[in-house]
């Protein structure tokens, strides 16, 4: 959605693809638009074919279906393209979750059979909101239609914890064990590992980097609020021991200068800390799969990251 009103398919077509674009030859996951459309509650109609909404940057009306999701995914070049779903909010009466689930499967069959760029692997969402009969009925459908992948959607949309572990355990329970399984959202260090040990294989989130610019940084021991006062001083790095180019070089105390005079650097730095800290939590996690002792990291996981929002000293 996003790249559809800016800076628009013609310009990112015109240099080449996405790729070209970016500057960036490692693999592009794109979203169909349809959770963007979800966020867009107020500016949009749900049709059978698709959602009429209103582009939240100048109002003109804008139209996106199944066929105009894959198009657009196919002139952008991603590697993983998503079919377009119906996210429905919660909470959610269970009705509505139905007829999302109807519209999420109609429209993943007709994503099925659209024109894809050479290469490109297509994946199905799951949807259902908080019921697990929905969840399988969806799974079941999007296995019957098959996919190169599979997504629960819908989850850390506002339910609480213990519903949304449930809905993941529900999305993944019935799907194909030889296709990858994505959770789409789902960012708490934490919450990914209890997804891993229920069978998840990718995420995506905004959190590392929206933390950055709200100036916090994630630890291997939990949230460290950079931008407070307790770091005004303190000439440490944001992580002890961490690798990262932020942490090799700067102190706190010059990233909450950084970020308390508006300087877009601090901003920055604190990105590429918590973008490597999570790929570090992710190689964790496949060393302790491959040497057999998961169970172990995730019970010491939780214990780390599981306490106070704050840890002063992280």
């Amino acid at each position: 959605y996003h790249l559809l009103v800016r800076p628009g398919l013609e310009i990112i077509e015109a240099c080449g693809g996405l790729h070209r674009f970016m500057g960036w030859n490692g693999p592009i996951l794109t979203d169909s638009g349809g959770f963007q459309v979800f966020s867009l509650a107020g500016l949009r109609k749900i049709r059978e074919t698709g959602v009429e909404f209103q582009s939240h940057i100048d109002g003109r009306a804008l139209f996106i279906g199944p066929v105009e999701a894959m198009a657009a995914q196919k002139t952008l070049g991603s590697d993983i393209a998503m079919c377009f779903d119906e996210c429905p909010p919660y909470p959610c009466a269970a009705q509505s979750a139905c007829q999302a689930v109807d519209k999420t499967l109609l429209w993943a069959g007709l994503c099925a059979n659209q024109a894809r760029a050479p290469g490109q692997l297509v994946f199905g969402i799951v949807q259902g909101g908080e019921f697990r009969e929905l969840r399988e009925r969806c799974a079941r459908g999007l296995t019957a239609i098959g996919f190169d992948g599979y997504a629960v959607g819908g989850v850390s949309v506002g339910e609480p914890e213990p519903v949304l572990l449930q809905e993941v355990e529900d999305g993944v329970r019935l799907l194909p064990v030889d296709r990858p399984r994505y959770v789409m959202g789902l960012g708490d260090m934490w919450q990914m590992a209890e997804a891993v040990a229920r069978g998840v294989d990718l995420f995506d989130c905004v959190m590392p980097t929206r933390h950055a610019r709200n100036g916090s940084a994630f630890t291997a021991h939990g949230f460290y609020p950079v931008k407070a006062g307790a770091a005004k001083c303190d000439t440490r790095p944001v992580e002890a021991g961490c690798g990262c180019y932020c942490c090799q070089t700067f102190s706190r105390a010059y990233i909450r200068h950084l970020l308390n005079v508006n300087e877009i650097l601090g901003v920055r730095l604190l990105t590429i800390h918590n973008v490597h800290r999570y790929l570090e939590t992710l190689r964790e996690m496949r060393g302790a799969i491959a040497a057999g002792a998961f169970a172990d990291w995730r019970r010491a996981c939780a214990a780390r990251l599981r306490t106070a929002a704050s840890v002063a000293d992280a």
